[in-house]
C-alpha cells in the first residue's frame, strides 16, 4: 500500500479536493490505480442534515451515503466510483470507537485519543488502501485547527509504520498576494509549515496556490524556509478551467516527484484527454447560453457544484460556451420578463416550502413559454405540482411536506399517502411501502418512445437519489391525459422517477440527481441533451 497525505494551510477552501483529483487523475493516466479518500473534521456524522448555505452541496456516493461536496471532485477526475468507506468525520469515528468500548472490545482499557482513535483511523485509510496501487488522503480543515490534531497524528503515525518510500506528505497552501505592497507573500506559507513540522510533520511537497505564477525567486525563498526541495515547490495559479490542472501538475513533473519517492517504475504519462478538453472550451467564440438555476441557496456557489460542474462538462462536449447565474428563488426580480432572458431553465433540489412559489413561476414559464426546463428532485415535484394546479385545475395541489392538509397531496411520502382512502385504492401494486429516504444508485426502466428513451438510447438507466417524498400515482393518468407522462420508474418499487411534457421542445423531471455521475470526460447524457435544446431556442431566437 502507498499512501499520499494532502493536508492545507493558511486558510480553508484553498483546493485540497481540487489537487487530490488532479493528482489522481495525473497518476491514473500513467497506469497506476489511484483513489481519493477524505478525512473530515468536523462531529456532525454526516454532512446530510447541514445547511448547503454553509457547508456546499452534499454529494451522494453510489452505495448511498451522503458525503462532503469533494469527493464529487474525486469521482470526476478519476475513472473509479469513490464508495462511501472513502469518508469519514470525526463524529463516525468517535461514535464506532465508543460503540466498541460499550460492548467491551478494548477488554476495560482506558479509552484514549492515542491509540484507540488514532489506530481507528488508520484502519480506516488502509481498508480503502488495500484495493489500490496509490490512495491519497485529503485530511479537511487546516493546520492548526484543533479538531484536526488526531488525524494529522494518525498520518504522522503511518508515516513511521510504512516509511518514507510508501507514504508522501503533501502540503496545500495560499500566497496572498498585497495589492499595495504588488507582490506575494510567502510569510504564511513559512509559519503553515512551521505548524505542520512542530506535530511531526515535513512535507515532501509543497503546492502553492496563488493569483498568479509564483517566479524561480519565490520558490527559493518558500524552499530555504521549508526546508522543501525547490523542485518540490509547486505552483498552482487560478486557472480558467479546473480540468487545466492534471496539464499544470504534469509540467512541473509531480508524477516523477510521487514516482521517486515511492520508487515507482516511471510510466509515461498521457494526459491528451485532459489538454483536449479544455482546448475547445477556452478558444469558443460562440455567444454563450444563458442557463437560470433557480434555487434557494444561492448564497453559497458550492451550494450547486455538481450540478455547475455537469453543465460545464455538457457545454464542453457540445461545444458551446454556457453562462450560469443562480437566481434566488425568493428574490422580488423573478419575474417573466427576466425568465426571458434564458435559454434553459433548471431547478435543482432542496426542501421545505421557501422559494416555492418562485420556483412555481420560473417552472410555469418554462412549461408556457416552451423554454427547456429540467427539474431535478424537488424541482421534478414542483413540475407536478405547477401541472397539477394550472393544467388539470386542481386548486390547491401541493406536497404534504408544504401543506399536509392539502385536498390533492400530488407529492408525498408513500405512507401517508396510502392512509388517505382514495389515493391507497390508487397506489400501484408494486410499489414497496416504506418511509425511509431513497439513497444511492437506483435502477429505472425508462418508457419507449419518450424524450428518455431518445437521451439515454438504452431501456433503463441508473442514477442516484437522494429524496423522501415521491409522486402521488393516484394523479398520473389524468396528467398523463393532459399531456405530462411518466417516462421512467423504478425498476425495484415502481416509483416514478421521471415526468415529461410530450408537447413541449424539452420539458423533464427527474427524481434523481444527474449531476453526481457526470464526469468531463463522460458528461451526463441529459446535461448534454438539455443544452442542445437550450442551443436550439438560442438559434431560432436569432
Amino acid at each position: 500500500m502507498k499512501f499520499i497525505f494532502i493536508t492545507g494551510g493558511v486558510v480553508s477552501s484553498v483546493g485540497k479536493g481540487l489537487f487530490a483529483g488532479a493528482l489522481g487523475a495525473l497518476l491514473e493516466s500513467s497506469g497506476l490505480k489511484c483513489t481519493c479518500m477524505k478525512l473530515d473534521p468536523y462531529v456532525n456524522v454526516d454532512p446530510g442534515t447541514m445547511r448547503p448555505s454553509e457547508h456546499g452541496e452534499v454529494y451522494v456516493t453510489h452505495d448511498g451515503i451522503e458525503t462532503d461536496l469533494d469527493l464529487g471532485h474525486y469521482e470526476r477526475f478519476l475513472s473509479t466510483e469513490i464508495g462511501g468507506n472513502h469518508y469519514a468525520t470525526t463524529g463516525q469515528i468517535y461514535s464506532e470507537v465508543i460503540r466498541k468500548e460499550r460492548q467491551g472490545d478494548y477488554l476495560g482499557a482506558c479509552v484514549q485519543v492515542v491509540p484507540h482513535i488514532t489506530n481507528h483511523i488508520q484502519s480506516l485509510i488502509e481498508k480503502v488502501g488495500h484495493k489500490h496501487d496509490i490512495t491519497l488522503v485529503e485530511v479537511g480543515g487546516t493546520v492548526g485547527d484543533i479538531e484536526s490534531l488526531p488525524f494529522l497524528e494518525a498520518i504522522r503515525q503511518l508515516r513511521i509504520r510504512y516509511g518514507a518510500h510508501q507514504v508522501v506528505f503533501v502540503h496545500v497552501t495560499w500566497l496572498p498576494y498585497i495589492e499595495s505592497a504588488g507582490e506575494l507573500k510567502t510569510k504564511p506559507t513559512q509559519h503553515s509549515v512551521k505548524e505542520l513540522r512542530s506535530i511531526g510533520i515535513q512535507p515532501d511537497i509543497l503546492v502553492c496556490r496563488s493569483k498568479s505564477s509564483i517566479n524561480i525567486t519565490q520558490k527559493e525563498k518558500i524552499a530555504l524556509f521549508t526546508n522543501v526541495p525547490i523542485e518540490a515547490v509547486i505552483s498552482t495559479p487560478d486557472l480558467e478551467s479546473i480540468y487545466a490542472m492534471p496539464s499544470v501538475l504534469a509540467a512541473q513533473k509531480v508524477d516523477k516527484l510521487i514516482q521517486s519517492q515511492m520508487n515507482i517504475e516511471e510510466y509515461k504519462i498521457d494526459i491528451s484527454r485532459w489538454e483536449t478538453l479544455i482546448k475547445p472550451a477556452l478558444n469558443n467564440k460562440n455567444k454563450p447560453l444563458k442557463i437560470a438555476i433557480i434555487g434557494k441557496y444561492v448564497s453559497c456557489k458550492d451550494a450547486y457544484k455538481s450540478l455547475d460542474e455537469a453543465l460545464k462538462h455538457a457545454s464542453m462536449a457540445i461545444d458551446y460556451p454556457i453562462v450560469l447565474e443562480h437566481v434566488s428563488a425568493s428574490s422580488e426580480s423573478l419575474t417573466a420578463n427576466m425568465l426571458s432572458t434564458y435559454n434553459g431553465i433548471i431547478v435543482p433540489g432542496g426542501f421545505g416550502s421557501r422559494g416555492v412559489e418562485g420556483k412555481l413561476l420560473a417552472i410555469q414559464y418554462a412549461r408556457e413559454h416552451q423554454v427547456p426546463f429540467l427539474g431535478i428532485c424537488y424541482g421534478m415535484q414542483l413540475a407536478v405540482i405547477e401541472f397539477c394546479r394550472h393544467v388539470l385545475g386542481l386548486k390547491g395541489a401541493n406536497s404534504s411536506e408544504i401543506d399536509s392538509n392539502t385536498p390533492h397531496p400530488v407529492v408525498g411520502i408513500i405512507e401517508e399517502l396510502c392512509q388517505r382512502k382514495s389515493a391507497k385504492q390508487a397506489i400501484h401494486s408494486k410499489m414497496m411501502l416504506g418511509g425511509t429516504m431513497r439513497l444511492g444508485a437506483i435502477t429505472d426502466t425508462v418508457k419507449k418512445g419518450s424524450l428518455l428513451s431518445q437521451v439515454y438510447q438504452a431501456e433503463t438507466l441508473r442514477e442516484r437519489h437522494r429524496h423522501r417524498y415521491e409522486v402521488n400515482p393516484e394523479y398520473c393518468r389524468e396528467m398523463a391525459a393532459n399531456g405530462m407522462i411518466v417516462s421512467g420508474l423504478s425498476e425495484r418499487e415502481g416509483f416514478i422517477d421521471v415526468i415529461e411534457i410530450k408537447e413541449h421542445p424539452w420539458f423533464m423531471g427527474c427524481q434523481f440527481h444527474p449531476e453526481f455521475t457526470s464526469k468531463p470526460l463522460e458528461p451526463s447524457k441529459l446535461f448534454v441533451s438539455f443544452l442542445n435544446a437550450a442551443k436550439k431556442r438560442q438559434e431560432i431566437a436569432s
